[in-house]
């Protein structure tokens, strides 16, 4: 039975609609994305959801299908769903699904506000007809949370639900010169944005990358898999990000 839904929820259970995973796609849109790079993120998102890998990790399952929805996000109560839930089952429902990705235009807006998109994010999984054992956020963004509240208070109030919550640190821009290095956002993302058992931070490091990166969280996400703790262990004496210095 689903942890997160309530007895309130309005929806009855539907054999046909019990998945393997209920995933929200969360995709920041915010103004310091160019297009370029917005272009790039859809596309891989595109080839992701396609991909031989992924559709093979849905297959595996024990019912063989999963419930995903598309939402770009930005500032408070700034959240577009670009692509509704659907279920992916196969290459057909797939295809069907990132065409509405492929065909929505673009948008861009000021502020970025992860703690907003991640409230959003638990109510479409709550709001849902689906029923799952896993349900996943996976957060996607090249800054840290500036609007909107603490995100660690808001991630950890969340987390109570039963949600498990990846991240895709955006550090395209990331070389030694840019704000994104100084930050370590990929640390920011460890330490302040992810949570739930088995979660788990992917950094993008350059646009030729993203897809493979893309595809590769998906496939664990879909599989239940995460990293070796050997390869997931933080950096020696690193400090801890002080999370609230940009709220």
């Amino acid at each position: 039975m689903n942890p997160i839904k309530t007895a309130t929820t309005a929806y009855s259970y539907d054999f046909a609609n019990e998945v393997d995973v209920e995933l929200v796609l969360a995709v920041d849109i915010s103004q310091s994305m160019d297009t370029e790079e917005q272009e790039v993120q859809r596309a891989g998102y595109i080839s992701a959801l396609t991909s031989k890998e992924f559709l093979e990790a849905i297959q595996l399952g024990p019912i063989g299908k999963i419930a995903v929805t598309y939402m770009e996000w930005g500032g408070v109560d700034e959240h577009f769903i670009v692509a509704d839930w659907t279920i992916i089952e196969n290459l057909q429902t797939a295809e069907s699904f990132v065409s509405l990705i492929a065909e929505a235009p673009l948008r861009q807006v000021q502020r970025t506000s992860i703690s907003s998109a991640l409230k959003k994010s638990v109510d479409l999984v709550q709001d849902n007809q689906y029923t799952s054992l896993r349900q996943v956020v996976d957060i996607s963004g090249d800054g840290p949370n500036n609007q909107g509240g603490s995100v660690t208070e808001v991630r950890d109030r969340l987390l109570s639900t039963g949600v498990v919550i990846n991240g895709l640190p955006l550090m395209m821009k990331a070389n030694t010169n840019t704000w994104q290095a100084m930050l370590n956002l990929d640390h920011y993302y460890e330490d302040c944005v992810i949570g739930g058992p088995g979660s788990f931070a992917i950094p993008v490091r350059s646009q030729e990358g993203f897809a493979d990166a893309i595809r590769m969280k998906l496939v664990m996400e879909i599989a239940g898999l995460t990293f070796p703790k050997s390869y997931v262990q933080k950096v020696s004496m690193r400090e801890p990000i002080r999370c609230n210095m940009f709220d």
